[in-house]
């Protein structure tokens, strides 16, 4: 009888319980399995990438490039005093030793017989470049042309393909902060990797180039992403990725891609001309706050451009543009920051005139210029002045932007962009990044300086005031023959 009454005793307990847990959970609304599953958090954001991706992979390939460089006693880890290329040059005389060095990136075919948008770095200095398609087959390219400034370059497959796959090419200027995005490409050589993230921010200055305008992204972009695309949910490409924030190598969450929009005009370029032809104003300005603005005595609204400096013999001196003038639209415009007028004059046809608004002396004033032609900055000496002042390298005047991205103390001298493997200068053990502040103990300051100085000399020496880091070093080249 016990036993009964406790087993009785159970089931009541158990549906009671069952009565008020049935009650409390009644008032908790249950998560339908599809809500629970949800792959993003954010109104309209995509439950897949798949779509967008399976769209984009097929034109997305990898750049591999190969250089030859050319490596002499004095290019050696040790220096002069390398032991084993002491032991080289003891036995087997005075040589040179070919090693390649190579290279990584990505591209994106834009036609059907085998146009390729990458970045210049990728391939700057390659003697062969190498692209493995998404089908895995593999075709030499040849370079069409290349734009250090903005950091992009064509090339083109040798074989004669033509019903090759093509990106669909979207618009950068409908992009929001906050746009969900894509990035596409081989980093650390891992093939057609996808990773997403959002548009983080636009319009963003890094100090790699004059004409930076980049969307920054936190889509992982690292080593190897180099010239792949950034896409859209809809599978179109709105950027290329370019350049990441990183004091390891390695992605942090901040990325940078060109925009698309940029990246046509500089390609159609590319294309007809093998190079870009900008437009040429021949000033330097820089932000003017409100507070200087009204200073000055104008309280125009938005950006104002205070030029700083005007080129000798430019159009802006022909026209009569002063330091400490201030500029407030260009052809009309308003200026929506002041690094867009240097943007608004390159992508002006040297020749056309355009209309200056400017403000000197508390009066505002119309200024009619008529556009140069930007000469290319980077120039290779052989080429400007033949054989005889040909030491092997490329120069580039060191810019206010140049000066503080290398941490130097002034833009003095000239920077050195490019080695020629082998050269009077990779002997002596010059390399790129190098600062060269004077030539045979005259101050340079410009190419043209450089250029002078190199004529001027006396005999077949060479001396180089170097400055690398914190320390400055002469470098003696002998011109030999």
């Amino acid at each position: 009888m016990s036993k009964n009454r406790y087993s009785a005793t159970a089931l009541a307990l158990a549906v009671i319980g069952s009565f008020f847990l049935g009650a409390l959970f009644s008032r908790v609304p249950v998560i339908p399995p599809v809500m629970a599953t949800s792959a993003l958090p954010g109104e309209g954001s995509p439950s897949s990438f798949s779509s967008a991706a399976r769209k984009t992979m097929p034109v997305v390939v990898n750049v591999s490039t190969t250089q030859k460089s050319s490596r002499t006693s004095s290019a050696g880890p040790f220096g002069a005093l390398d032991p084993f290329e002491e032991f080289f040059n003891r036995f087997f005389g005075d040589t040179q030793r070919e090693i390649p060095q190579r290279s990584l990136g990505s591209g994106i075919l834009i036609s059907k017989d085998g146009e390729i948008i990458t970045n210049y770095h990728v391939v700057r200095n390659a003697d062969v470049i190498k692209v493995k398609l998404s089908d895995n087959t593999e075709d030499e390219a040849r370079v069409i042309g290349k734009d250090e400034r903005t950091d992009l370059a064509l090339i083109k497959l040798k074989k004669g393909a033509t019903q090759l796959p093509v990106a669909k090419l979207g618009t950068s200027a409908n992009l929001d902060v906050g746009d969900w995005v894509m990035a596409i490409g081989n980093p650390f050589g891992l093939e057609l990797t996808v990773t997403a993230g959002i548009v983080s921010a636009k319009g963003r200055v890094i100090g790699t180039g004059p004409y930076d305008n980049f969307i920054q992204t936190d889509a992982s972009i690292n080593p190897g992403n180099s010239g792949g695309p950034l896409i859209n949910m809809q599978g179109e490409v709105v950027g290329v990725n370019t350049a990441i924030f990183s004091q390891n190598g390695g992605n942090i969450g901040i990325g940078f891609a060109i925009p698309i929009d940029l990246a046509k005009k500089v390609v159609d370029q590319l294309r007809k001309n093998g190079r870009v032809v900008r437009g040429w104003l021949g000033v330097r300005v820089q932000e003017a706050s409100t507070q200087v603005a009204a200073s000055l005595g104008t309280r125009r609204p938005g950006a104002v451009a205070q030029v700083t400096e005007v080129t000798e013999d430019s159009p802006a001196a022909e026209a009569g543009i002063k330091p400490g003038d201030l500029i407030l639209e260009f052809n009309g415009k308003p200026l929506p920051k002041s690094q867009d007028l240097r943007s608004w004059v390159a992508e002006t046809p040297p020749g056309q005139k355009v209309t200056l608004r400017t403000f000197r002396e508390k009066t505002e004033r119309n200024i009619t210029v008529k556009i140069g032609e930007l000469a290319d900055e980077t120039e290779t000496l052989s080429q400007a002045e033949g054989k005889d002042i040909d030491i092997g390298v490329k120069v580039q005047k060191v810019t206010p932007e140049i000066a503080r991205r290398q941490g130097l103390g002034s833009a003095k001298g000239v920077i050195v962009t490019e080695v020629q493997p082998g050269s009077l200068a990779d002997q002596a053990g010059i390399g790129t990044g190098d600062v060269i502040r004077e030539v045979n103990q005259r101050p340079v300051n410009t190419v043209k300086d450089f250029e002078q100085s190199l004529r001027q000399r006396r005999g077949d020496r060479i001396l180089l005031l170097v400055q690398r880091g914190d320390n400055a070093v002469f470098f003696a080249l002998r011109k030999k023959g």
